[in-house]
């Protein structure tokens, strides 16, 4: 096959940021940075967070809680998480959906280990058992499906703020698959040659350490300034953080295109975001600390379907 088939295709997006303001009728005086076109390209729904609360009402009760306002985005979060659980496990009852985003939305204190924790429950599944009539099922309930992308919830918000008693953060963006916000987008102004490193890496290292829950879910850190972009986890040192350098894992001389846009249509794709998270992250546990590491070998798209996220024959 012609290599030339196997690119990705580029679309001019100058335009798409004005889109963006138009459908979500938007002020021009708010930034919509440019790098979220290329998530509407590869099949993401992309939000604004101020257009959240107006376009899609929450509809969750909770034991009946009075809820607060910093409950907002968890709910957000839960109700997304329902929805898509309920679509990919239709023979699971919905008290068993209940109790399996409860286990999903319980964190350890110690953020490495939440963060594996909830890496197994997304890569293996979540066991199960529940009476039907009389009868014990074992079962297990998946959180994402990758033998049919169409029946996940491919969303983006931008910003993304997240709040706590004593912090506001407002994240640049965040990439939330079935309700789950798997990836963390930090992006600084190219004030000068090392603000990759000072200003969009050290943030990213303050949300980390702030706002741990969010991160109990994280796949992908990725720290941006400009057009530069590097990606790594949680645990990553800033030499551990590196560009992406290929779209389809096979073509690494990709002519007009950026470090960002490279990363975003490489990793953001949806199949190999999938194959990404279960083949390529990887946990070292020393006995006194875990880390967590990203696998930078180029891999294609094209795998065997026995090491897809869960196969369910």
């Amino acid at each position: 096959m012609n290599r030339a088939l196997l690119r990705i295709a580029t679309v001019n997006a100058t335009s798409f940021p004005t889109k963006l303001r138009r459908r979500f009728n938007s002020s021009p005086s708010i930034a919509v940075p440019d790098f979220l076109t290329w998530f509407e390209v590869i099949g993401y729904t992309v939000l604004l967070e101020s257009d959240i609360a107006s376009r899609h009402k929450i509809e969750c009760s909770y034991d009946d809680v009075v809820l607060r306002k910093e409950d907002e985005w968890s709910l957000f979060v839960r109700h997304r998480l329902r929805s898509a659980l309920q679509r990919i496990n239709p023979q699971i009852p919905h008290q068993v959906i209940d109790t399996v985003i409860c286990t999903c939305c319980t964190s350890h204190p110690d953020l490495p280990k939440s963060n594996y924790h909830f890496h197994q429950l997304l890569t293996e599944g979540v066991d199960v058992t529940y009476y039907d009539g009389e009868q014990t099922v074992h079962d297990k309930v998946w959180l994402i499906d990758s033998s049919n992308l169409l029946n996940n919830d491919w969303l983006v918000i931008h910003p993304f703020s997240v709040t706590s008693p004593s912090h506001a953060h407002p994240i640049t963006t965040v990439v939330l698959i079935n309700g789950l916000p798997l990836a963390v987008i930090v992006q600084t102004h190219p004030r000068h040659v090392q603000a990759l490193r000072n200003e969009a890496y050290q943030s990213l290292q303050k949300y980390i350490q702030q706002q741990q829950a969010l991160f109990s879910y994280n796949a992908l850190a990725i720290a941006c300034c400009g057009n530069r972009a590097k990606v790594g986890t949680l645990t990553s040192n800033w030499q551990e953080f590196l560009p992406w350098r290929s779209i389809d894992g096979e073509d690494f001389s990709i002519s007009g295109t950026t470090e960002l846009e490279v990363l975003i249509q490489g990793i953001f794709d949806k199949r190999r975001f999938l194959e990404l998270i279960k083949d390529f992250i990887k946990f070292e546990d020393t006995g006194t600390s875990i880390s967590k590491k990203l696998l930078r070998h180029p891999f294609c798209t094209i795998k065997n379907p026995k090491n897809s996220l869960h196969n369910r024959q």
